[in-house]
C-alpha cells in the first residue's frame, strides 16, 4: 500500500477556514428587535393657541440597536395618543446608529390641548390619581448594511406609557417593536 505524502498548504486552510466562519455566521445571524425606552418627559414652552394653550414638551427616547449591522433611517413622526384620540406628535430627524450601540434621542413634540379638554372628566380623574396612560406609535424606515449589501427594512414600535400628569415622570412603559426586512430590490 503506497502512501502518498499530501503536502498541506496552511495558508489556504486558514483562509478557507476563516471564510468558512465568517460566511456562517453572517448566514445564521438573525435580525432582533431594536428597544426604545421612554426616558424623560420636560416642558419647554407653553405656545398660545386661542382659546387654550399647548404645552411643548421634549421626549427622550434611549434606543439600542442589538444587531451586527450599522443603520441608516430616514425622518418620519411619532404620533402620541391619549384614550384613543391624537394628542400631538414628534418629527424624528433621519439619522443613523452603529451597530451593537445605544443613543438617546430627544424628540420635540407639541400637544394639543383641546384634544385634552375633550377628555376633561378622565383628565382630571388622571390628574387626582397622578397616573395618566399615553399611548405613540412610529414606524421607522432605513437600510442596514451587511458587508457590501443594503437590506431595507422597518420597524414598527408601539409603546403603553404610564406618566404623572402633573410631574410627567415615567412611571411604567411597555413598549414592542417589530422588524421586518425586505430583500433586495422591494
Amino acid at each position: 500500500m503506497d502512501k502518498e505524502k499530501v503536502k498541506w498548504n496552511w495558508t489556504s486552510a486558514i483562509v478557507g477556514a476563516a471564510s468558512a466562519v465568517a460566511a456562517t455566521s453572517i448566514l445564521s445571524a438573525k435580525p432582533k428587535d431594536p428597544t426604545f425606552h421612554l426616558i424623560s418627559i420636560n416642558y419647554t414652552s407653553l405656545k398660545l393657541n386661542i382659546p387654550v394653550v399647548d404645552p411643548e414638551v421634549l421626549l427622550t427616547v434611549h434606543v439600542t440597536n442589538p444587531n451586527i449591522a450599522p443603520i441608516n433611517y430616514t425622518s418620519t413622526t411619532m404620533s402620541i395618543f391619549y384614550e384613543g384620540s391624537l394628542l400631538g406628535s414628534a418629527p424624528v430627524q433621519a439619522g443613523s446608529q452603529p451597530a451593537r450601540s445605544c443613543q438617546l434621542l430627544r424628540l420635540p413634540a407639541r400637544l394639543k390641548a383641546e384634544k385634552l379638554a375633550k377628555h376633561a372628566s378622565r383628565v382630571v380623574a388622571d390628574v387626582a390619581k397622578r397616573e395618566m396612560i399615553l399611548d405613540a406609535a412610529v414606524d421607522i424606515a432605513g437600510t442596514a448594511r451587511v458587508l457590501w449589501w443594503d437590506h431595507k427594512f422597518k420597524v414598527r414600535v408601539n409603546s403603553h406609557v404610564t406618566v404623572d400628569p402633573i410631574f410627567l415622570d415615567v412611571i411604567d412603559q411597555d413598549s414592542t417593536a417589530r422588524l421586518q426586512l425586505f430583500a433586495t430590490g422591494e
